[in-house]
């Protein structure tokens, strides 16, 4: 096995002009040991040097190191200068740029080099000097009017990675075809000495952040709950070793709540993530330390925030004193229900738009018409979800939730964190839980029950097969329910703009009303996921549940194969 002499000449190109000593000497020693023959060697550089890293409507993001398919200084500077040159292009040259990072490996590092490109592209960078949480920056994009926003996280993937989230003045996370466009201004940039760079940013006034506390506090203060009420919840909270406690912690003390147990191992940004094998409060066993905290202290709730507080998990315990950690969905309707009910509380006439994403749950619709407001389904996203117009609350079934979008323009798992206790401390004053309402939207709806499966793939060419399979040779049946429709979500039989999915409703049958099935690949990782959902109608609840159960195991045990 050897190494190219194209590949060759792209790496000595590539330390050429990398500002990194550390990635340069990566790059270097790697390169001696492919010129001895060492195969691992090869693999890494071959893999590093495949392709750019692909710029999309989530940026950039992957594994940090040298060359273009790593998050490197490299690949950083011509992020900036490209988004600086698609800027100017648009006509806002000299317009101020809001840019925050959290506390992942060089993050503060790619926020300067950004700040620094953008200052010499002749815009006025304005840079946090501390790690902040995505909503916050999406929140002071339109605070101080900028033209555009940059965070740079990789939000809940491994501590390797890191990445490059990109907003424009609306404070929404960019659609098409911005994400093409600032890709192409991206692409003309081979050599980063001709980018010019300037030192000359300012820093972010902490003011921004007591007003993005303030504005959630005054909220929360307009709400139907009591000081006494609020301060009456005991909760149990974790960062999962990112950049939410402070924001999280200030926002409890301004609305008055009890503040939260932090589990004290995964407060504070550490990089490394040391607690947890992947640090996102979906995955099995990270909100373990949390659950421990929570039986240590009785608290009632457990609220999690992923490493850069965009999204929020919720663990409720149960009768034998376990805990359970609710699905995306069961949040979602939570807070829809609890959007509803607080305006009613406060005597505040509801009117606009609920909206979640099209592999979310189906109950959302329904509770939005049984309150007099529009319901809109969206792309995978919530670049999409938060674009809706007159949008009131939206939410997406990965944990995003939005239920201040006047103020911000994208999910926010702080401001969803004091929805949740706020509705807790209303419920816990009527001797309820939030349990309690989950029931009382099945008996109204039925009971929506959802799971999801995923593959991962080495090779991602896998998944254009996959999809392809899916749409040629459909499945007649899928966990015993027969299909009624397949919907080619490529063809936009929804009338949503074209993607790559398919949807297969299936026919009810024995206590079950209708389900659904819905592939997909990822949009972050390389997988394909596939979503469940059974709706399950009967006065006997825990039937309802058992049936539910049921019957999303096997739409499971029959997705896999499907899969892969």
């Amino acid at each position: 096995m050897s190494i190219s002499a194209e590949l060759i000449s792209a790496i000595e190109l590539w330390i050429d002009q990398d500002p990194d000593a550390v990635t340069r000497t990566e790059l270097q020693t790697l390169l001696d040991q492919a010129h001895s023959g060492e195969p691992k060697a090869i693999a890494e550089l071959t893999d590093a040097f495949r392709a750019p890293l692909e710029f999309g409507t989530a940026g950039l993001r992957g594994k940090l190191g040298g060359g273009p398919n790593r998050m490197n200084r490299v690949v950083v500077i011509q992020a900036a200068a490209g988004l600086a040159q698609y800027l100017t292009n648009n006509g806002l040259l000299g317009q101020a740029v809001a840019i925050g990072f959290d506390g992942r490996f060089n993050s503060d590092i790619f926020a300067q080099d950004t700040a620094d490109v953008m200052a010499a592209a002749g815009f006025t960078p304005l840079l946090f000097d501390h790690v902040v949480p995505t909503p916050v920056l999406a929140f002071a994009i339109r605070e101080l009017n900028a033209c555009a926003g940059i965070m740079v996280t990789a939000s809940h993937n491994p501590p390797q990675d890191n990445g490059y989230k990109v907003y424009l003045g609306d404070g929404r996370q960019i659609v098409p075809p911005a994400d093409l466009e600032i890709s192409t201004c991206i692409r003309a940039i081979t050599d980063i000495r001709t980018v010019p760079i300037k030192r000359n940013s300012q820093t972010v006034s902490q003011q921004v952040e007591e007003r993005y506390i303030s504005s959630l506090a005054d909220v929360i203060h307009a709400g139907p709950t009591t000081v006494q009420q609020r301060s009456d919840i005991v909760s149990v909270y974790t960062a999962m070793h990112g950049v939410g406690w402070n924001s999280v912690h200030e926002a409890c003390v301004h609305s008055d709540f009890k503040e939260p147990n932090a589990v004290p191992e995964q407060r504070d940004p550490d990089p490394r993530f040391p607690t947890v094998a992947f640090p996102n409060p979906e995955e099995k066993g990270a909100l373990d330390l949390s659950i421990a905290m929570a039986n240590k202290t009785n608290a009632e709730i457990l609220i999690a925030n992923d490493p850069d507080a965009d999204r929020l998990a919720v663990a409720l315990p149960l009768a034998d004193g376990t805990w359970k950690t609710l699905h995306g969905d069961q949040v979602g309707a939570l807070l829809a229900w609890w959007v509803v009910e607080r305006a009613r509380r406060t005597n505040v006439t509801l009117s606009g738009v609920f909206a979640n994403s099209i592999v979310s749950s189906m109950l959302l619709e329904q509770i939005a018409h049984k309150a007099g407001l529009q319901y809109a389904n969206t792309l995978t996203g919530f670049k999409w979800v938060s674009r809706v117009p007159n949008l009131i609350y939206g939410y997406e079934e990965a944990l995003g939730y939005c239920v201040n979008p006047d103020f911000v323009g994208d999910k926010d798992g702080v401001s969803a964190a004091t929805f949740v206790l706020e509705m807790a401390a209303a419920l816990k004053d009527e001797g309820r839980t939030l349990w309690d309402v989950l029931d009382e939207l099945a008996r109204d709806f039925g009971l929506h029950a959802s799971d999801q499966v995923s593959v991962k793939v080495s090779d991602i060419s896998q998944v254009a097969h996959v999809m392809t399979a899916l749409r040629e040779t459909p499945p007649t049946a899928i966990g015993g329910l027969d299909v009624s429709q397949v919907i080619d979500l490529a063809k936009s039989e929804t009338g949503l703009p074209p993607t790559d999915g398919v949807i297969f409703m299936l026919h009810g049958t024995d206590g079950v009303d209708k389900a659904r099935v819905i592939v997909r690949p990822s949009g972050t990782e390389p997988k394909i996921k596939c979503y469940l959902e059974v709706v399950c109608t009967g006065s006997d609840l825990n039937a309802s549940q058992e049936r539910a159960s049921h019957v999303l195991a096997q739409l499971a045990n029959d997705a896999r194969p499907l899969l892969s």
